[in-house]
Protein backbone atom coordinates (compact mmCIF):
# COMPACT_ATOMS: atom_id res chain seq x y z
CA UNK A 1 0.00 0.00 0.00
CA UNK A 2 1.02 3.24 -0.73
CA UNK A 3 0.84 6.27 1.72
CA UNK A 4 -1.53 8.95 0.77
CA UNK A 5 0.40 12.42 -0.29
CA UNK A 6 -0.95 14.22 2.52
CA UNK A 7 -0.08 11.56 5.20
CA UNK A 8 3.89 11.60 3.56
CA UNK A 9 3.45 15.38 3.50
CA UNK A 10 2.69 15.53 7.40
CA UNK A 11 5.46 12.65 7.98
CA UNK A 12 7.95 15.16 5.88
CA UNK A 13 7.01 18.55 7.78
CA UNK A 14 7.18 16.76 11.14
CA UNK A 15 11.05 15.15 10.22
CA UNK A 16 12.05 18.83 9.19
CA UNK A 17 10.29 20.36 12.42
CA UNK A 18 12.74 17.72 14.29
CA UNK A 19 15.92 18.49 12.18
CA UNK A 20 15.46 22.16 12.59
CA UNK A 21 14.95 21.58 17.11
CA UNK A 22 17.86 19.36 17.32
CA UNK A 23 19.95 21.72 15.20
CA UNK A 24 18.87 24.62 17.37
CA UNK A 25 19.89 22.13 20.22
CA UNK A 26 23.37 21.08 19.06
CA UNK A 27 23.97 25.15 17.89
CA UNK A 28 23.22 25.60 21.85
CA UNK A 29 25.79 22.85 22.91
CA UNK A 30 28.09 24.05 20.61
CA UNK A 31 27.86 28.01 21.54
CA UNK A 32 27.78 28.74 25.31
CA UNK A 33 27.17 31.71 25.88
CA UNK A 34 30.23 33.48 27.72
CA UNK A 35 30.62 35.18 30.58
CA UNK A 36 31.23 38.86 29.34
CA UNK A 37 30.30 42.29 30.95
CA UNK A 38 30.24 45.65 28.61
CA UNK A 39 32.45 48.28 29.20
CA UNK A 40 30.93 51.62 28.08
CA UNK A 41 34.02 53.44 25.74
CA UNK A 42 34.03 56.69 23.82
CA UNK A 43 34.98 55.99 19.77
CA UNK A 44 38.66 56.98 20.83
CA UNK A 45 39.37 53.84 23.15
CA UNK A 46 38.04 51.32 20.33
CA UNK A 47 41.21 50.27 19.38
CA UNK A 48 41.81 49.23 22.78
CA UNK A 49 38.29 47.46 23.48
CA UNK A 50 39.46 43.81 25.12
CA UNK A 51 36.59 41.76 23.26
CA UNK A 52 33.53 42.98 20.91
CA UNK A 53 33.08 46.31 20.17
CA UNK A 54 29.05 47.35 19.53
CA UNK A 55 28.47 50.42 18.13
CA UNK A 56 25.20 52.20 16.96
CA UNK A 57 24.69 54.54 15.02
CA UNK A 58 22.01 56.52 14.14
CA UNK A 59 23.49 58.06 11.00
CA UNK A 60 21.22 61.37 9.50
CA UNK A 61 18.73 60.34 11.27
CA UNK A 62 17.41 62.77 13.61
CA UNK A 63 15.48 61.35 16.79
CA UNK A 64 15.11 63.31 20.11
CA UNK A 65 16.56 60.05 22.32
CA UNK A 66 19.43 58.85 20.19
CA UNK A 67 20.81 55.58 20.79
CA UNK A 68 24.67 56.20 19.17
CA UNK A 69 26.68 54.79 21.03
CA UNK A 70 30.06 52.84 21.77
CA UNK A 71 30.32 49.84 24.06
CA UNK A 72 33.25 47.23 24.84
CA UNK A 73 31.91 44.25 25.50
CA UNK A 74 34.47 42.70 27.48
CA UNK A 75 35.00 38.83 26.45
CA UNK A 76 37.83 36.22 25.92
CA UNK A 77 35.36 33.91 23.77
CA UNK A 78 33.83 33.71 20.86
CA UNK A 79 30.23 35.20 21.13
CA UNK A 80 27.03 35.36 19.42
CA UNK A 81 26.14 38.54 17.79
CA UNK A 82 22.48 38.65 19.88
CA UNK A 83 24.57 37.90 22.91
CA UNK A 84 26.83 40.96 22.43
CA UNK A 85 24.33 43.29 21.48
CA UNK A 86 22.00 42.58 24.64
CA UNK A 87 25.34 42.66 26.80
CA UNK A 88 25.98 46.15 25.60
CA UNK A 89 22.61 47.20 27.21
CA UNK A 90 20.84 47.10 23.89
CA UNK A 91 17.40 46.05 22.57
CA UNK A 92 16.52 45.22 19.26
CA UNK A 93 13.26 44.57 17.68
CA UNK A 94 12.89 42.04 14.73
CA UNK A 95 10.18 42.58 12.19
CA UNK A 96 6.99 39.96 12.40
CA UNK A 97 8.38 38.42 8.49
CA UNK A 98 12.08 37.75 9.74
CA UNK A 99 11.93 38.06 13.55
CA UNK A 100 15.78 38.06 14.86
CA UNK A 101 17.26 37.92 10.93
CA UNK A 102 16.55 41.76 10.38
CA UNK A 103 16.75 44.70 13.24
CA UNK A 104 14.01 47.23 13.09
CA UNK A 105 14.16 49.22 15.93
CA UNK A 106 17.32 49.39 17.86
CA UNK A 107 16.46 51.13 21.33
CA UNK A 108 13.17 52.01 19.68
CA UNK A 109 14.39 53.84 17.26
CA UNK A 110 12.68 54.51 14.52
CA UNK A 111 9.62 54.80 16.78
CA UNK A 112 6.20 53.84 15.03
CA UNK A 113 5.40 57.92 14.53
CA UNK A 114 8.99 58.62 13.20
CA UNK A 115 8.40 59.96 9.65
CA UNK A 116 10.68 58.08 6.74
CA UNK A 117 11.28 58.51 3.43
CA UNK A 118 9.90 55.52 1.22
CA UNK A 119 10.49 54.49 -2.38
CA UNK A 120 7.89 56.48 -3.60
CA UNK A 121 8.71 59.35 -2.22
CA UNK A 122 6.49 59.77 0.40
CA UNK A 123 6.32 59.38 4.33
CA UNK A 124 5.64 56.11 5.86
CA UNK A 125 5.77 54.76 9.66
CA UNK A 126 7.86 51.42 10.21
CA UNK A 127 5.36 48.87 11.70
CA UNK A 128 8.02 46.09 11.92
CA UNK A 129 6.16 43.70 9.97
CA UNK A 130 8.51 42.99 6.74
CA UNK A 131 11.52 43.86 5.62
CA UNK A 132 12.09 47.39 5.71
CA UNK A 133 12.55 49.74 2.66
CA UNK A 134 16.38 50.51 1.29
CA UNK A 135 15.83 53.96 1.57
CA UNK A 136 15.31 53.58 5.96
CA UNK A 137 17.00 50.70 7.68
CA UNK A 138 19.18 49.27 9.97
CA UNK A 139 22.41 47.98 8.71
CA UNK A 140 24.26 45.12 10.26
CA UNK A 141 28.17 45.65 9.84
CA UNK A 142 30.90 43.49 11.21
CA UNK A 143 34.85 44.21 11.21
CA UNK A 144 37.07 41.39 11.98
CA UNK A 145 40.24 42.42 13.73
CA UNK A 146 43.01 43.87 11.78
CA UNK A 147 40.14 44.08 9.50
CA UNK A 148 37.59 46.22 7.55
CA UNK A 149 34.20 46.99 7.57
CA UNK A 150 31.83 44.35 5.15
CA UNK A 151 28.24 43.91 5.41
CA UNK A 152 27.43 40.95 7.94
CA UNK A 153 26.43 37.61 5.93
CA UNK A 154 24.20 36.22 8.73
CA UNK A 155 21.76 38.13 11.33
CA UNK A 156 22.55 38.47 14.67
CA UNK A 157 21.67 35.34 16.05
CA UNK A 158 23.76 32.57 13.70
CA UNK A 159 26.84 36.35 13.68
CA UNK A 160 29.97 34.94 15.77
CA UNK A 161 32.01 37.61 16.85
CA UNK A 162 35.94 36.67 18.12
CA UNK A 163 37.80 39.49 20.93
CA UNK A 164 39.33 42.17 18.52
CA UNK A 165 36.16 42.28 16.17
CA UNK A 166 33.42 45.03 15.96
CA UNK A 167 29.69 44.87 15.29
CA UNK A 168 27.77 48.02 14.23
CA UNK A 169 24.09 48.69 13.59
CA UNK A 170 23.97 51.83 11.16
CA UNK A 171 20.97 53.36 10.47
CA UNK A 172 21.12 54.10 6.78
CA UNK A 173 18.81 56.91 5.84
CA UNK A 174 18.68 57.03 1.97
CA UNK A 175 21.73 55.64 0.96
CA UNK A 176 23.65 57.51 3.54
CA UNK A 177 26.17 56.65 5.51
CA UNK A 178 27.21 54.05 2.73
CA UNK A 179 28.90 52.34 5.49
CA UNK A 180 30.86 52.78 9.01
CA UNK A 181 33.37 54.60 9.83
CA UNK A 182 37.02 53.65 9.72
Amino acid sequence: MTPKPRSLALSLAAASALLLSLTACATSAAHPVPSSSPVTSSTADVASCDGVTVIVDTGDLEVADDPSKTVCVTTTDTILGTDAIAKAGITTVGTTTYPDDVVCRVDGVPAETTDLPGADGATYHETCADMPPATAYWGLWVKPAGGTWDYAQTGLPALELNPGDSVELLFTLDGAPASPAP
